[in-house]
Order: C-alpha cells, then sequence, then structure tokens
C-alpha cells in the first residue's frame, strides 16, 4: 500500500473518529451541565486533576520523544519504533486526557465559579495556549509519522519547556489567584 493510500485511509478513519470523539464530548458535557448536582463537584475536581495530570504528563513527554526521533535516520528501524510509541502517546493518553480536561474545567468554572474571576479568564487562556500547543504536537507527530520532520533536536528541546511555563502559570493562577 502506498503512502498516500494509507494517509488517504487513515485520514477518512481520523475524521470519523475526531466526529464520534467531538459526539461523545458534547454528550458528556451535556450531561455535566444539565444533569449533574452539587455533590459531585468534588469528584469532578479529582478528575479534572487525572486528566490535567494525564495530559502534562504526555505534553511533556510527547516532545522529548521528538528530541530523539530527530536525532535518528528516517525510515530507520528506530525511527519505526519512534513512530508507534508518539502515535500512542498522543491518541491513547494525550488527546483524551485533554478533552476530559476540556469537559470536567469547563463544568467546574460554570458551576463552581460562573466563568467569573480574572484568575479564571488568565487560567483559560493559558489553557487555550496549551491546546494550541498541543495542535502544534499532534501536527508533528503526523510529520514525523511521514518523515517529514524538518525540525531540530535543539527546536524540539526548546518546544518541551513550554508546556513546563504555561503549566507554572496555570498552577500559579489557580491556587494564588492574584487578581
Amino acid at each position: 500500500m502506498t503512502v498516500e493510500a494509507r494517509s488517504s485511509g487513515s485520514g477518512r478513519r481520523a475524521a470519523r473518529r475526531a466526529f464520534i470523539s467531538l459526539a461523545i464530548f458534547a454528550a458528556l458535557a451535556a450531561i455535566l451541565f444539565l444533569v449533574a448536582d452539587e455533590t459531585l463537584y468534588l469528584w469532578i475536581k479529582a478528575f479534572h486533576v487525572i486528566a490535567v495530570i494525564s495530559w502534562l504528563a504526555g505534553m511533556l513527554y510527547l516532545p522529548r520523544l521528538f528530541v530523539y526521533h530527530a536525532e535518528v535516520t528516517p525510515d530507520s528501524s528506530e525511527s519505526e519504533t519512534f513512530k508507534v510509541m508518539e502515535r500512542r502517546l498522543l491518541r491513547l493518553i494525550i488527546n483524551p486526557a485533554m478533552i476530559a480536561s476540556w469537559v470536567f474545567g469547563l463544568w467546574l468554572a460554570w458551576r463552581g465559579f460562573g466563568f467569573a474571576g480574572g484568575w479564571l479568564h488568565a487560567k483559560i487562556g493559558a489553557v487555550l495556549v496549551l491546546s494550541g500547543v498541543h495542535g502544534y504536537l499532534a501536527r508533528a507527530q503526523r510529520m514525523f509519522e511521514l518523515d517529514g520532520n524538518t525540525n531540530s533536536p535543539r527546536h524540539w528541546r526548546m518546544i518541551n519547556e513550554v508546556p513546563t511555563v504555561l503549566m507554572i502559570v496555570i498552577v500559579i493562577l489557580v491556587i494564588v489567584k492574584p487578581f
């Protein structure tokens, strides 16, 4: 099977998975926003923290894999191993954890704070930036999958620090609530 045929078929499967994920996300969001009562607040907060930890663990690890992947020859056995590791990390851990973080986080922001507070708006802004970094890493994973990476290991070392800085900002906003 050619790369083009594989990409076309996997593109359709990815679109179908994305649609199913969005439908599940919408259903969960509707349940959380409309049905859940206040007794679930602490459970949802716990699930949110678990999801965020999982999301950030993956966001810290994926660029590190890219550093090592960028150092090996494309189409080598090492490169193929990195492709599997990166794809599984993104699809099985990072993507679901991001979705759960958003669902639970938006519910907490709505139920707990009514979307009010400068710190909350700043936090949501930082989480949007983190989601953009997530998108950048997902695109990079697709480029590595096609042996199309053009960035150096140094680039990926620098990108590896971005989720850390955002995590620090978000934690300070949530704990200190400076404004």
